[in-house]
């Protein structure tokens, strides 16, 4: 059993940054890739990004691809987004999700997600 809690959303200037947090409780955290998703106003829930459970594999999202960097930290049992040069486009509530084989990252099947972190971007 694996419990998320994002934190670190916020309203941000275009051009701005922000970190996103991504506190995971139980023992399955270090094994399980990880990964983030968004979900804007009537849109479907996007992939943003994801990370294998050692950190050796990464991948993006094109939208975000140069402007988005996701970490872990095993150790502390958190993974991070850091997000730069933010459009307004980035606005949306962001997730963090747990469990899915590395081969399906990008789809939204995961086993666990957190309640989620409002994202706004003002122009």
């Amino acid at each position: 059993q694996v419990q998320l809690v994002e934190s670190g959303g916020g309203l941000v200037q275009a051009g701005g940054s922000l970190r996103l947090s991504c506190a995971a409780s139980g023992r399955a955290f270090s094994s399980a890739n990880m990964a983030w998703f968004r979900q804007a106003p009537g849109k479907e829930r996007m992939f943003v990004a994801a990370i294998n459970w050692s950190s050796d594999y990464t991948e993006y999202a094109d939208s975000v691809k140069g402007r988005f960097t996701v970490s872990r930290d095993n150790a502390k049992n958190t993974m991070y987004l850091q997000m730069n040069s933010l459009k307004p486009e980035d606005t949306a509530v962001y997730y963090c999700a747990a469990g899915r084989p590395w081969t399906l990252v990008r789809t939204p099947g995961y086993d666990y997600w957190g309640q989620g972190t409002q994202v706004t971007v003002s122009s």
